[in-house]
């Protein structure tokens, strides 16, 4: 067990020290400088008391460990029992909230995110080979094997309320990219070796999105899926909720079911009854302050709630009202994913000499790309789409995440010229915009991430749809560089249509943090992509 330093947590703050004019070179000597910002290890500012780390059942503390949280004050506990797999242990059942161990140095978001989260840490790994910081890339690599030995998966982020769920899964893609990497070994015999230990734990990882919870249905699909029930334990009050229950009593048309007429203060048979059809107001605050106009959320509401937090887009229209029916769709962007993940581990086990795994993956992989063809693409659209498996139906949801099969591989060239003529579609002034539907959410029209547009850009240039990809690049360089003169910073999502970082979320998550790690990953690999490689730098 490594021993981790007690950091002090740092805020990138704006600063009038930029030019008024977007100037490229600011922006790399802003990233530059933000990644020792960014790193974490033990200490943990997001709580009022003295923070508090739990290790694995079966990993008892050292006594240097010991030692390092005494000096950074932090109080350590064990996890209950051993976990096999992500929702082992309730969040419920821990008598407080806290950090959960990791044993390497990792790069957090930004801001309040002060947790390493799955998927944005592909983007910063990205973002950290680019930069010539090779070893903290693998150190972030590492932390997720070590969840996916000691926590069941690669989660959410390492905090207890995230034991319940995953995200999009990367870990495979982010073992690729420091196996290429010559900075993140000394040898390829170490990389060998390295990989020998990293297998096993990515099919484990990889085996959470075909259990049966994950399943859609009986079209061989994935769906996103949190074991956990009723309110995530991350809302710290019920106002987003009591939104929730606003907009849909403004919009009886479009509730799928959301509503349940409640009471504000249920008795005791009420209160039962609410453990089945909405959530457990004995159990949650939260669940007992979601009240509003004589009406409660819907237990399915909460588990798609739960289901679009594993997804990373949150909030989004693209699966109902504030996405509440996420756990109903195969969506493309996981499937997507997890072709390309199969198609990682059919490399890896050629790697390693595993034939007979070598030829199962390559099966998995295109009996997957079978059932995106059958379900997801969308021939009279000539695009990919979202499937309902619980209504049998197509989604009509133009979104981003369209994309995503060009990124994997996954497409025809065919599909992928279908898909190349719908850029119009979603193309603004600063880049590539989540949706066509502006509901005031964060995740749809206006609004564009980093990690989105990339994994697009990077799949039209995977087809040859070069000049696409760098006209989409050097649009989105150019918001973060506005941004940027703006204000001195660089921020986790941007305005596609004024192109830069002026945001205003009418519901749901409002803030837009300064950091922001994988926007500054993208960057970097998007100012590659133009071939406007930056200097490598040696990393600390």
């Amino acid at each position: 067990m490594k021993t981790p330093a007690c950091l002090v947590v740092g805020l990138l703050a704006a600063t009038s020290a930029f030019a008024a004019q977007p100037d490229a070179d600011k922006t790399l000597a802003y990233i530059h400088k933000a990644w020792p910002t960014l790193t974490r290890s033990l200490a943990d500012s997001k709580v009022a008391t003295h923070p508090l780390l739990y290790l694995p059942a079966e990993l008892p503390a050292s006594v240097e460990l010991a030692a390092t949280a005494k000096k950074c004050s932090v109080e350590i506990r064990v996890l209950p029992r051993k976990l096999a797999q992500i929702g082992d242990v309730k969040p419920a059942e821990l008598p407080r909230q806290g950090v959960l161990y990791l044993p390497n140095p990792y790069v957090v978001p930004g801001g309040f995110f002060n947790e390493m989260y799955g998927w944005d840490s592909y983007f910063i790994v990205l973002g950290l080979v680019a930069d010539g910081r090779g070893e903290l890339a693998r150190d972030m690599v590492e932390n997720q094997l070590f969840e996916v030995e000691h926590y069941g998966g690669v989660l959410n982020a390492n905090r207890s309320y995230y034991l319940t769920r995953s995200q999009p899964p990367f870990l495979s893609s982010m073992m690729r990219a420091v196996l290429d990497d010559a900075k993140s070994f000394r040898s390829k015999e170490e990389a060998q070796a390295w990989l020998q230990r990293a297998y096993p734990l990515a099919v484990r990882d990889h085996d959470i999105w075909t259990s049966k919870p994950h399943q859609s249905g009986d079209t061989g699909l994935a769906r996103y899926f949190d074991y956990g029930e009723g309110p995530v334990l991350e809302l710290r009050d019920a106002k987003y909720l009591k939104d929730v229950i606003r907009w849909l009593r403004g919009h009886p048309k479009d509730d799928r079911g959301y509503l349940v007429k409640a009471s504000e203060k249920p008795g005791a048979a009420e209160a039962t009854q609410l453990k089945q059809t909405s959530c457990d107001v004995g159990a949650s605050k939260v669940c007992a302050d979601a009240w509003l106009d004589g009406y409660r959320l819907s237990a399915d509401f909460y588990r798609g709630d739960r289901a679009m937090r594993e997804s990373g887009f949150d909030v989004t229209f693209r699966f109902g009202p504030f996405a509440g029916s996420t756990h109903h769709y195969a969506p493309v962007c996981l499937n997507s994913l997890l072709f390309r993940y199969e198609e990682d581990l059919r490399d890896f086990a050629t790697r390693l000499g595993l034939n007979a795994d070598a030829q199962h993956w390559d099966a998995v992989a295109k009996a997957r790309r079978t059932a995106i063809d059958k379900y997801l693409w969308q021939p009279d659209q000539g695009m990919y789409a979202d499937y309902d498996f619980v209504a049998g139906k197509p989604s009509h949801y133009a979104y981003i995440s369209a994309f995503y099969p060009l990124w994997a591989g996954a497409a025809s060239p065919q599909q992928a010229a279908a898909m190349q003529s719908k850029i119009t579609l979603l193309e603004r002034k600063g880049g590539l915009a989540m949706s066509t539907t502006d509901s005031g959410v964060q995740w749809d029209e206006p609004f564009g991430w980093a990690p989105t547009n990339w994994l697009a850009i990077a799949g039209l240039d995977r087809y040859g749809f070069h000049d696409d990809a760098q006209r989409l690049a050097r649009k989105f360089l150019a918001t973060i560089d506005r941004g940027l003169a703006d204000d001195g910073t660089i921020r986790e999502k941007y305005n596609m249509v004024t192109g830069n970082a002026k945001v205003a979320i009418k519901a749901g998550y409002k803030d837009n943090v300064i950091g922001f790690g994988w926007s500054n990953g993208v960057y970097l690999k998007l100012r590659e992509l133009l071939d406007e490689k930056p200097p490598v730098k040696e990393g600390k």
